[in-house]
């Protein structure tokens, strides 16, 4: 895909998360039910902090592609890199896992995710906007450029950490609230809860290792390497 194109499709995928994270994030506080924008609001669901997540990522592409434009090589190697490393580690393993464990429990017993409360609240094109749309996204983002995959062993340390402070997050709300995040969650005892976070952690490291499969058989080992010491040739 041509860069001018690249930098158009990811302009318009930084606005549309902006947008969606911006509604989200925005919706009237007499309109939200108590019983789930209680201590922490929309902050405490990994479905809004992946939106944050998605804006983030996309605004990082969006400048790589504008440097590698004006021929800003040096800058724009640098920005490659921290869009490589984003999506390959965060981007599309937490999209994949918000997207189709949403759909699971909402398949099994909507109200362990998603109370049928928020109807009200949260409009039908909202709620597909950040749990359907957001695979599609990052598949297609592996199908329109390859991304540099870093060592696995780094890689898996660094979505470890990240998952290890979003479940101490989900602990601290609850020790200070008496509350779950997700209802679901009361329905363990302490042993069978470390069960189900292990078990999340194995499944969002599969998808992890299903994105950079699905990278090499896309591209093989091609990677965009820049000679940013060519200035303007």
């Amino acid at each position: 895909m041509e860069i001018s194109t690249l930098a158009m499709y990811h302009c318009l995928a930084f606005v549309w998360y902006f947008f969606i994270a911006y509604s989200i994030t925005n919706i009237r506080t007499e309109e939200r039910p108590s019983e789930v924008f209680f201590y922490g609001g929309q902050w405490k669901y990994l479905t809004v902090l992946n939106l944050v997540l998605q804006a983030v990522f996309y605004g990082v592409s969006f400048l790589a592609d504008v440097l590698r434009l004006i021929k800003k090589l040096r800058c724009a190697k640098c920005a490659i890199s921290s869009r490589d490393l984003l999506f390959s580690v965060l981007a599309f393993p937490v999209s994949a896992f918000v997207s189709i464990s949403f759909w699971t429990l909402y398949s099994y017993n909507r109200e362990l995710v998603y109370p049928k409360s928020l109807d009200g609240v949260i409009p039908l094109w909202l709620n597909h906007a950040m749990h359907t749309a957001i695979l599609p996204f990052a598949v297609l983002e592996i199908l329109a450029l390859p991304h540099r995959y870093p060592a696995k062993k780094k890689g898996l340390i660094l979505l470890g950490f990240v998952s290890f402070l979003y479940i101490s997050w989900v602990l601290w709300i609850y020790s200070v609230t008496g509350e779950w995040v997700y209802p679901l969650f009361a329905l363990f005892s302490p042993a069978g809860l470390a069960a189900f976070f292990a078990i999340s952690l194995a499944i969002i490291i599969s998808f992890y290792n299903f994105g950079e499969f699905l990278n090499r058989i896309t591209w093989g080992d091609s990677i965009v390497i820049l000679d940013y010491r060519q200035k303007g040739k």
